[in-house]
């Protein structure tokens, strides 16, 4: 069937094994086997990805980086990081997982425009991955190289990348840093993860004020994250203009995640969907991909995927209605210190 909405997915990202680590593939089964169960895969066009080239990955990370994670991998094994395993499949399905992204971007950026929007089922993640170190259970930065794709092959000069994994991406806030063509928000624990993230960090040289960093309390549920977002993003993403939107869509602010401390629920993120969708019909034709990053309650992850691809079916996107949106005072504060930052470049 003809779907406006699609999905990346393959097997083979099974593969990159981590045995007993929280980052593992049976969150990708708990994922398909929730879409089965729905028979969501029969509405959703199925992308299979491709390798991405070498030359891809290079765009954000360094040869010599990349050539570490190759051989590592050759010898069957080893760690980048204490969090962060590498089996003898890790370098080949970390290109197809960023593969994976550059296929969900071509199709969006497609003449005919027919799929709007696509969700990346991919692992090993990403948006911890700086240049030159994997870390955090990531290997490649699948949606900054995503990002850079879309500015070199497809010639976009303004690209909103939204995060609202519980862990601050710094290896995508690292990348992009000092470029204005992409503008870097991200919804995080605070303090929590890699521990950076913190209001002031806005970018340097031209890229002052291209990131957006919006650290909220432990505890924060979906009225603080949705008055954040509807604060901050969809004032900035209005006057920015993207060109295209991606977004680093983790699953580990849900209130069961054992590796966080907020309390976002299964429809909440089906709130977020909404609103980042209202935000893409308005200023990009609908234009969003999304790359899977964290989430370690598999039902809980499951199901909210479930909520995200709901809401990209529906199609229409919807900022929340103002009742829902009342956080509590240490966020009304938290987000009157970053607006007094963030005047010096945007309006609000």
């Amino acid at each position: 069937m003809t779907s406006s909405t699609g999905f990346v997915y393959h097997a083979d990202y099974l593969r990159h094994d981590t045995g007993f680590h929280p980052e593992s593939a049976d969150r990708l089964l708990s994922i398909m086997r929730k879409l089965e169960q729905q028979n969501l895969t029969t509405r959703l066009e199925h992308i299979l990805p491709e390798r991405a080239p070498v030359e891809a990955i290079m765009y954000v990370h360094t040869r010599e980086y990349v050539q570490k994670v190759a051989e590592m991998s050759a010898l069957g094994s080893g760690m980048l990081d204490p969090d962060t395993p590498i089996c003898a499949a890790t370098y080949t399905i970390a290109l197809l997982a960023a593969g994976g992204l550059l296929r969900a971007v071509d199709s969006v950026m497609a003449d005919d425009n027919a799929l709007k929007q696509v969700f990346a089922l991919v692992r090993p993640p990403g948006h911890h991955a700086n240049a030159s170190r994997g870390r955090g259970f990531c290997i490649f930065n699948n949606i900054a190289i995503a990002a850079e794709y879309l500015k070199r092959a497809h010639r976009l000069k303004r690209i909103l990348i939204m995060d609202w994994d519980v862990h601050h991406g710094n290896g995508t806030q690292e990348i992009f840093f000092q470029d204005p063509s992409v503008l870097y928000l991200s919804t995080h624990q605070y303090p929590h993860y890699p521990g950076t993230g913190w209001i002031t960090e806005v970018g340097a040289g031209e890229g002052a004020g291209f990131t957006v960093n919006i650290p909220l309390p432990i505890g924060s549920g979906d009225a603080e994250y949705l008055f954040a977002l509807t604060s901050i993003l969809v004032p900035i993403a209005r006057e920015f203009q993207p060109e295209f939107v991606l977004v680093s869509s983790g699953f580990d602010a849900h209130w069961t995640d054992p590796l966080a401390s907020m309390k976002v629920s299964t429809s909440g993120f089906g709130a977020f969907a909404d609103l980042i969708l209202a935000i893409a019909n308005e200023q990009c034709e609908g234009r969003v991909v999304l790359a899977l990053e964290g989430g370690y309650n598999h039902d809980a992850l499951g199901d909210s995927v479930l909520a995200v691809f709901h809401s990209l079916l529906r199609g229409t996107g919807a900022l929340p209605e103002s009742d829902t949106v009342s956080p509590n005072t240490k966020v009304l504060q938290r987000i009157e210190d970053l607006k007094a930052v963030q005047r010096a470049y945007w309006d609000f």
